[in-house]
């Protein structure tokens, strides 16, 4: 098979597996939680980092009765061995992809609120037609979430951000545009309105997310353009959010379809309150195989934007 086996050194060669090991061990910080998941005995997996170790002339690993950490050698290694490994798996990948099978790996970021797409729905109906490849999906902010697109570390990622932000160094493609709605509790007095405003709202104490996200600036800025101030007791994720709203402790703006499916709570329509744009993006680069398939379900073509309202 077309795959990288190893990279010569004048001394010596550094094999695929062996940099598993490595990435193992700086991933866990442990030499018995890396063999576990590699499926080796430990003393195997020491053995072979041990060699390599001797072959490169350093340590990579700083070794005490308590903890395992990288040494400066194995900082600098470390990202060369993880390139490696994801150049041999997109090899492998490509090769499968030639012969009309698509596997290897796909890598899906999220912000916790997306409701453009059915995003479970989209990833069961992607492993259904592709059961080779592994999915991963990760959780962050839209600005965390670009960077690790534009990096390489992730295939592609749902953003939600405010009107007219574009990422740089991605392609991207405008998913939905919505309106924020109050989000508070059954018996809180707003709960029977059929409208708030701005200046009713300020009057509440806030549930939201952390200070300097794109999900927090959306309603921050809403209030300042506003002229008005609010007080924002407390900074959570969606899941502890609604808990705190259910129990009377604040309200919280949030996008209106995606706070239509949270159990036990009301929303109230806003005038002149906060919009949120979702976008996808991704790489700029080549897809591998599997995330070139993602963008397909998605019917994604390689437009840099399509947007559903100017």
């Amino acid at each position: 098979m077309l795959v990288m086996r190893s990279i010569v050194f004048h001394d010596g060669s550094v094999d695929l597996q062996q940099m598993r090991y490595v990435v193992a061990v700086a991933e866990t910080a442990s030499f018995t939680r890396a063999a576990e998941r590699c499926h080796v005995v430990q003393s195997a997996l020491s053995h072979q980092v041990a060699r390599l170790e001797k072959d490169l002339g350093a340590r990579l690993f700083e070794r005490t009765s308590r903890r395992v950490r990288l040494t400066v050698a194995g900082e600098a290694f470390l990202p060369a061995a993880r390139q490696a490994l994801e150049a041999a798996e997109r090899a492998r990948a490509e090769v499968a992809a030639a012969t009309g099978e698509i596997q290897g790996r796909l890598t899906v970021g999220t912000i916790p609120t997306v409701a453009a797409v059915d995003l479970p729905t989209v990833l069961r109906d992607y492993r259904r037609r592709y059961p080779q490849v592994r999915i991963s999906l990760r959780t962050a902010a839209s600005e965390r979430l670009i960077e690790q697109v534009r990096d390489g570390a992730l295939d592609a990622a749902f953003l939600g951000v405010q009107p007219g932000f574009r990422p740089q160094g991605v392609n991207d493609r405008q998913l939905a545009y919505g309106e924020h709605v109050a989000v508070v509790a059954p018996d809180h007095p707003l709960a029977g309105e059929r409208e708030v405003g701005l200046p009713r709202l300020a009057e509440e104490v806030f549930v939201d997310f952390a200070a300097g996200s794109a999900a927090r600036a959306q309603s921050d800025d809403a209030f300042t353009a506003a002229g008005l101030r609010r007080e924002v007791a407390f900074e959570a994720g969606v899941d502890l959010m609604a808990r705190l709203i259910r129990l009377g402790l604040g309200v919280a703006l949030l996008p209106a379809v995606f706070a239509a499916g949270l159990h036990g709570l009301r929303c109230v329509p806003v005038r002149d309150g906060p919009v949120r744009v979702e976008r996808l993006v991704w790489s700029r680069f080549t897809p591998s195989p599997a995330a070139a398939a993602f963008l397909a379900l998605l019917d994604v073509s390689g437009a840099d934007s399509n947007p559903l309202r100017p």
